[in-house]
């Protein structure tokens, strides 16, 4: 492993600059979210509860008891949401950005690990490519599925992010091929 910490290092950077291109220099990902119908009257609605931040359900089932009358009246009644509550302020994105990065460090040491015990030192470029870029993109795309599947996330937003984690597994893939031990 100690070897491959430049290929490591290099495919974060390389898929944090590409990131960074995908999310605020390309009109990508512009359209993800909705604005809500009469944001400042919801805005206004919800201000007196000082809702902490966190992720919610509405309706909640209290008890779990799915099938009662109550929760199904709810659920027929709507509105139905899965919401998340971040905190009031506009807050600086450096520590996100440092937790991107080190979600990135984490995918290549990863990748880095399945494929050194998946191919030899001095393995041809496409062994090396086609495992590090299962793993990669395996990583960086697998998790999107269920937030569609369970949270009912847009299927646009979930093949969009999908397409960034075959690119992102591509250029991790192209980063370890060219940097494997010889």
């Amino acid at each position: 492993m100690t070897a491959l910490w430049l290929p490591i290092l290099l495919s974060a950077v390389f898929v944090f600059v590409l990131s960074g291109i995908f999310h605020m220099a390309l009109p990508w990902h512009k359209n993800d979210f909705k604005k809500l119908p009469d944001e400042e009257g919801i805005r206004t609605a919800l201000k007196p509860y000082s809702i902490p931040p966190g992720d919610y359900m509405v309706p909640m089932c209290d008890g779990g008891n799915y099938n009662s009358p109550e929760y199904k009246k709810k659920l027929e009644e709507g509105p139905v949401q899965v919401l998340t509550v971040l905190p009031n302020a506009c807050t600086s994105m450096g520590p996100t950005f440092v937790q991107w990065f080190v979600f990135l460090l984490v995918v290549s040491f990863f990748t880095a690990y399945v494929t050194l015990h998946a191919v030899p030192a001095n393995a041809h470029y496409l062994a090396v490519f086609r495992i590090a870029g299962a793993v990669a993109f395996l990583a960086y795309a697998g998790a999107q599925w269920p937030q569609s599947i369970w949270m009912r996330r847009s299927w646009c937003t979930t093949v969009k992010c999908t397409i960034d984690g075959l690119a992102y597994g591509l250029v991790t893939a192209g980063t370890f091929a060219w940097l494997w031990p010889r």
